[in-house]
């Protein structure tokens, strides 16, 4: 089995790719985890990311999404529809994004320390 070169986390959660060899797609579609890895063969099956990226998301970016809407709120008082059409999207892709990152970056931390069934067999 070859080796492959130590891929830092962050790098693979922002950039999406596999932990073992940082080329192959981590995910299949917006946030499926796919079955194994194109380039190396990781079976990521084993991966088990859980609830902790969706209350990271929903806590931290609904507290930072509402503070930013009642600054709006109370500096422009824009009309209720204008909310609608900020905060809705925005919203929706921060909780994409985000959540994408942080399942990216709880799978490669498995990885790195082994915690999981992504080990080698």
């Amino acid at each position: 089995m070859a080796e492959w070169p130590r891929q830092s986390p962050p790098d693979v959660a922002l950039r999406g790719v596999c932990p073992r060899c940082g080329r192959g797609r981590l995910f299949r579609g917006l946030l499926t985890v796919v079955d194994r890895c194109s380039v190396c063969d990781l079976d990521l099956r084993g991966n088990d990311a859980g609830d902790g990226p969706a209350v990271f998301v929903i806590l931290g970016l609904g507290a930072i999404i509402m503070i930013l809407v009642f600054w709006v709120e109370f500096r422009f008082e824009p009309p209720w529809w204008l909310h609608v059409l900020i905060w809705g999207p925005l919203t929706f892709g921060l909780a994409v994004w985000f959540l994408r990152v942080l399942k990216a970056l709880l799978i490669a931390q498995q990885y790195a320390h082994r915690s999981t069934a992504l080990d080698d067999e």
